[in-house]
């Protein structure tokens, strides 16, 4: 089974592409999403988590994730402790998930693979691009926010300029490409590693 590292700065449209290779039939693994449900039930995330920044940092309903996000934005330091607590743990939750999958090729969609390092844990990446403006544009209409917010969100990603000599395939995703045939021509490239 290949596994494959699916990645894109915020707004490229990584998710969107991880649908529609879930259509495809292609299982997709989004660390994301799990990474928020381990945060939540997780103990000893939660454990380090308190420790670090205090009973505050979990709510009745879970992590008080708007009060860790300004916390990591605001410090490397918070958010390099934040990385080595979770993904770790994520990544052992990700290979329990491909010991049950049935495919010759499986997708983890995840937004930092390559500022983490972690792209190197998979066969081959895919990386989805997109104009920085149409990236903007779409997270400002998605999250409801402006435009310095989610500047600032992307302080912390690397530009498509340094992804893409590190990528297997990859996909553009401007609306003017046909995004289909993209991805039948990069999972062939990755099927064959």
């Amino acid at each position: 089974m290949k596994r494959i590292g699916l990645t894109g700065g915020i707004g490229s449209g990584k998710t969107y592409i991880a649908g529609i290779l879930e259509k495809m039939g292609y299982p997709v693994y989004y660390s994301d999403a799990q990474s928020k449900a381990l945060t939540d039930t997780h103990p000893l995330i939660r454990e380090k988590l308190i420790a670090r920044f205090g009973r505050e940092i979990y709510t009745a309903q879970g992590l008080n994730r708007k009060v860790l996000a300004e916390l990591i934005f605001a410090s490397e330091e918070h958010r390099l402790f934040v990385n080595e607590l979770i993904h770790p743990l994520v990544r052992n939750n990700f290979e329990h998930w491909c010991s049950e999958q049935r495919s010759p090729i499986v997708f983890n969609e995840a937004a930092i693979l390559f500022e983490t390092g972690a792209y190197r844990q998979f066969d081959g990446t895919l990386l989805v691009v997109a104009p920085l403006e149409l990236r903007i544009e779409r997270v400002m209409q998605r999250d409801r926010c402006s435009k310095k917010e989610v500047e600032e969100r992307m302080k912390s990603q690397w530009s498509d300029d340094q992804k893409i000599p590190l990528a297997t395939a990859v996909i553009t995703s401007n609306g003017k490409f046909p995004l289909v045939s993209q991805i039948e021509r990069s999972v062939q490239t990755l099927l064959s590693l």
